[in-house]
């Protein structure tokens, strides 16, 4: 039986903010961009797909009544963001939610099989980028009118498996840092963590899912979680609902042990 709650549903008032999704364009980050729309926000949609970026964001306008903004930017290069960031401004005039939702975990057989490239890769996409957008929309935020961060990471960050080393030490690195920007950019600036659990989108396709369900019976829901059960606290951190809410990590995990 799915016991799942009424998720699409769920609304917040955010009407005349602005908010950069990055990795917008399909699984989390999709469904995180239609329901900011839905809930009043303008959007930007950034992924390294320019066209993928302009559909969505097409898709969403129409969905809405919004205003959306495409533009694409390599998470994991230094010497984008910054123009990434320029052009937002430029086009929206602000940005008052920023959501770090990029991520990859590159798949290899065996630890001493990790070569530099793909370590970097992991950990570029994953806390760089991210580090580098923090610091410059929160910087921003903190000489303008205040905003919230919030940063998706992973229960990889505290219960790492042999396959995803690289992404858990990625990930963990993003929970530091967003405390660290809280403490930087307070009082008007607060950024929060959403530590998500297995979450069913196309990344899941090549999972093995005889293993995972398995394991997933040790759940304390039983079951992997669906798109838009993210999406509840993706608006309470993005509203005034969460106006006394930073520094700290939300578990959206299905109870995984």
């Amino acid at each position: 039986m799915d016991a799942r709650p009424g998720a699409p549903g769920l609304r917040a008032d955010l009407a005349g903010k602005v908010a950069l999704v990055t990795g917008g364009t399909r699984g989390l980050g999709r469904r995180m961009v239609s329901a900011l729309a839905a809930s009043g926000a303008d959007v930007v949609v950034t992924s390294r797909d320019e066209t993928a970026c302009r559909d969505v964001a097409e898709q969403v306008a129409k969905e809405s009544g919004r205003r959306t903004l495409a533009r694409a930017c390599h998470l994991g290069r230094w010497q984008e963001i910054g123009g990434l960031v320029d052009d937002v401004y430029a086009a929206m005039g602000r940005v008052d939610i920023l959501v770090n939702n990029a991520g990859i975990s590159p798949v290899y057989s065996s630890l001493d099989a990790v070569g530099e490239d793909l370590f970097d890769k992991t950990i570029a996409v994953n806390l760089k980028g991210p580090f580098r957008l923090g610091a410059l929309i929160g910087t921003r935020m903190a000489s303008g009118h205040g905003g919230s961060i919030i940063n998706i990471s992973s229960t990889a960050a505290v219960k790492p498996r042999p396959g995803y080393v690289p992404y858990a030490a990625a990930k963990a690195g993003l929970v530091a840092m967003s405390e660290g920007l809280a403490r930087a950019f307070g009082p008007t600036v607060r950024s929060n963590v959403i530590m998500a659990g297995p979450f069913r989108t196309d990344i899941t396709a090549g999972w093995d899912w005889d293993a995972f369900n398995t394991r997933v019976k040790e759940f304390a829901l039983g079951r992997i979680g669906q798109p838009e059960e993210i999406v509840g606290a993706v608006l309470y951190l993005a509203s005034d609902a969460s106006s006394y809410t930073t520094g700290t990590v939300i578990r959206i995990d299905g109870g995984e042990p």
